[in-house]
């Protein structure tokens, strides 16, 4: 076991979960979420903060800020608290509410966008707040998940070739598109190796990412209301737009087999099993999971919050008739 003096020094790259038993087919699940920020984002944060650091762009003075829906900003909490730095994090109202917490709880400070842009989304809004920020305050450092080549590079360094090694074999990657850093790193170290692995990157519908039209989303992590500066679609192989509803069904499909996964990666898994359904049971497929649910489960996970946002989605809960409950307790 792995002994660590600093949080960030704990990334675990070798778990995956075995979906057959779920899913009925072969689907391995790469579960990005064991390390002290709780998910795949500390790689990206770890890396965007080094390079910023080597480079003397951020110096002891400075202090970040950052615009996250969420596991970008625990992450760089997380980072900044280990290293000494201030830092300020920009979030909307679709973050989930345990992310101030966790923020604040690591010395992190918060500021709330609540204006939505020009596209129905908070993105572009949250960016302006960001910008407004650091020309307001000439010690603050945006590190830019966005548009940081860092971002993408991280997981070509990583999480690609831990994959590979895992299944130097695998047919087909799926991988959900956020600010797109896991999905165009790992994208480039598979066409570099000339793997003949596909990769399916995998958006949410009302996202425009990859040209959709903007709508209605509440889930976060995945899908953008403003095209991010990394992607490149010449690496990836195939683009599957998925709803949120079969993504909150496959969560709560999940959670009833014991893993409690976040709403990207029920995004990634729903459209996976969709389009693996019409290829061969014998090619191999491996997905990335970003988190667990764990900090959603005021609402993924909150029965009133879904059916508030997806009516009729979820089977209504079974109760035991009386006899049954009284057998229990007996």
């Amino acid at each position: 076991m792995p002994i660590v003096t600093a949080a960030e020094d704990l990334v675990v790259d070798d778990v995956y979960v075995d979906l057959r038993s779920v899913l009925g087919r072969e689907l391995y699940l790469k579960c990005e979420n064991f390390n002290f920020a709780g998910s795949v984002k500390l790689k990206a944060a770890r890396s965007m903060l080094d390079d910023a650091e080597r480079s003397g762009v951020v110096t002891a003075d400075s202090v970040l800020v950052e615009s996250s829906s969420g596991n970008l900003g625990i992450a760089l909490a997380m980072l900044a608290a280990s290293r000494g730095y201030r830092f300020v994090c920009v979030i909307d109202p679709r973050a989930n509410p345990g992310v101030r917490r966790m923020v604040e709880s690591m010395g992190g400070e918060v500021v709330l966008v609540t204006q939505l842009d020009e596209t129905g989304g908070y993105l572009g809004s949250r960016i302006r707040a960001v910008q407004e920020l650091c020309e307001a305050n000439p010690d603050h450092v945006w590190l830019n998940q966005y548009a940081n080549p860092e971002n993408w590079r991280a997981h070509y360094r990583h999480t690609a070739p831990a994959l590979v090694r895992q299944f130097p074999s695998v047919d087909y990657v799926f991988i959900g598109a956020g600010t797109t850093g896991t999905l165009m790193g790992c994208a480039r170290y598979l066409r570099d190796l000339a793997h003949k692995a596909k990769v399916i990157a995998v958006d949410t519908v009302g996202s425009v990412t990859f040209g959709g039209a903007a709508g209605p989303r509440f889930l976060p992590g995945l899908g953008t209301s403003r095209r991010p500066e990394l992607v490149d679609e010449a690496v990836v192989d195939e683009v599957v737009m998925q709803d949120e509803r079969a993504a909150v069904r496959m969560c709560h499909r999940l959670a009833g087999r014991g893993f409690l996964f976040g709403g990207s990666t029920g995004t990634v898994l729903a459209a996976a099993e969709r389009y693996l359904k019409d290829l061969p049971d014998d090619v191999t497929a491996v997905a990335i999971s970003p988190d667990l649910g764990d900090r959603y489960l005021d609402t993924l996970y909150d029965r009133s919050w879904v059916e508030e946002r997806f009516p009729g989605c979820l089977s209504p809960l079974r109760r035991a008739p009386r006899h049954e409950l009284q057998k229990t307790f007996v």
